[in-house]
């Protein structure tokens, strides 16, 4: 479980709540609002090598696009089949 602890208080104790973040991401409010999150190193490179992934789509061809949008999911993925033709998944 995530905790939620104020900028004010992060100040006052940033070494129990660097602690914390070793275990599970602390969120930091300012003014009541979520503003940044404190967690551990490792989290932050898993994180890190997931955005790499992302991005290197960017280097895409047309043709590995258009192959892309023209690929079939197995038959017996129909459910999320539909999903993707009424934009209704897990996410919404």
């Amino acid at each position: 479980m995530t905790s939620t602890v104020t900028a004010a208080a992060v100040s006052k104790n940033f070494g129990a709540f660097q602690d914390a973040a070793v275990r599970e991401p602390v969120i930091i409010t300012k003014n009541g609002r979520p503003r940044t999150v404190l967690l551990a190193y490792e989290d932050y490179l898993r994180l890190a090598r997931r955005d790499r992934r992302v991005e290197a789509s960017a280097a895409l061809t047309e043709d590995d696009l258009a192959a892309v949008e023209a690929a079939e999911m197995d038959g017996d993925l129909d459910d999320l089949n539909a999903e993707l033709l009424t934009g209704k998944n897990a996410a919404d």
